[in-house]
């Protein structure tokens, strides 16, 4: 809908990191305009920018910044791009409430912003998202298109403006979600504790790291994930298998979509086709115990 309103449509080309799961790229698809992808950064795997300000053609229509993991991107830099050459940038917040950028939380800093409430979210409401923005005239004309085209202003009954899309979330599903948002801050803290002991036993190893947390930025520490140096030979494939011998879930790190059967392959984004063969996504719901913790982190420091 944010994509809709902003007017992309076909022949448009979206700059967005290689690495990011389909649902932010299929949008794009959807409204006939061309996914663009651009390499990640090494230390905090979300967009590069310079990568993605050397994609620009006079056909790029909007960059979408990616908070990978609840990682931030470099939305200064991001930002100032999108001054200089008058391209919206827009903000994928799904997996990173509670995530904070020099002050300002995320999804908060772009044209506009979204959410995910998926099962496996902070805040889950089963299903659904959101969409946050601070101008107006976006607001009004994506309400307009989450109803079916049909404007809050028009006399009519049963009259479209225009063909929309039926994205609205149900009332049940939205007391649900407004019952952990009365309790945000804990369940953020929760994840960030979750996190923050992970990170105390797993980076003590050599050439083990986890999420990147640079000075002004907070991460919300929805997905804790291990990224291990190459020269360790740990892969995903040997952590998987000794996990899965003691049924613990082993989630891989995003493949890069350009390694997919739907777009073209760039195997020149080296590091989002590097990075998920040498790391994997680490449980993290809310109960975990740190005994479950000190299991899980048993099985790496034996690898």
């Amino acid at each position: 809908m944010g994509l809709s309103a902003l007017g992309i449509g076909p022949g448009d080309e979206v700059i967005m990191a290689d690495t990011n799961w389909i649902a932010s790229a299929a949008p794009v698809v959807h409204l006939g305009a061309k996914p663009v992808f651009v390499d990640i950064l090494e230390e905090t795997w979300c967009i590069d920018a310079e990568l993605a300000e050397a994609a620009i053609t006079p056909r790029t229509k909007a960059i979408i910044a990616v908070h990978l993991y609840g990682n931030l991107c470099e939305m200064d830099g991001l930002l100032d791009i999108g001054e200089k050459h008058g391209i919206p940038v827009i903000e994928d917040a799904a997996e990173a409430i509670g995530s904070l950028y020099h002050g300002r939380k995320a999804g908060s800093i772009g044209r506009f912003g979204v959410f995910s409430f998926h099962g496996t979210k902070t805040v889950t409401t089963g299903e659904g998202g959101m969409f946050v923005t601070s101008d107006p005239e976006l607001y009004e004309k994506v309400i307009m298109l989450s109803n079916h085209g049909r404007a809050k202003n028009q006399k009519r009954q049963f009259w479209p403006d225009e063909v929309g899309f039926k994205y609205k979330i149900s009332n049940v599903q939205a007391a649900i979600g407004l019952g952990q948002i009365e309790r945000i801050d804990s369940l953020i803290g929760k994840k960030r504790e979750i996190l923050k002991y992970y990170r105390d036993a797993i980076e003590r190893l050599p050439g083990a790291r986890m999420n990147a947390e640079p000075e002004g930025v907070t991460i919300g520490g929805w997905m804790p994930t291990v990224v291990f140096a190459p020269e360790t030979g740990i892969t995903f494939d040997k952590l998987r298998e000794k996990f899965s011998a003691l049924d613990i879930d082993a989630r891989p790190f995003f493949h890069p979509l350009s390694s997919t059967s739907m777009f073209p392959s760039a195997p020149n984004n080296v590091n989002a086709y590097s990075i998920p063969r040498h790391s994997i996504n680490l449980p993290s719901y809310h109960d975990m115990t740190t005994c479950q913790q000190d299991r899980i982190i048993e099985v790496i420091k034996n690898l």
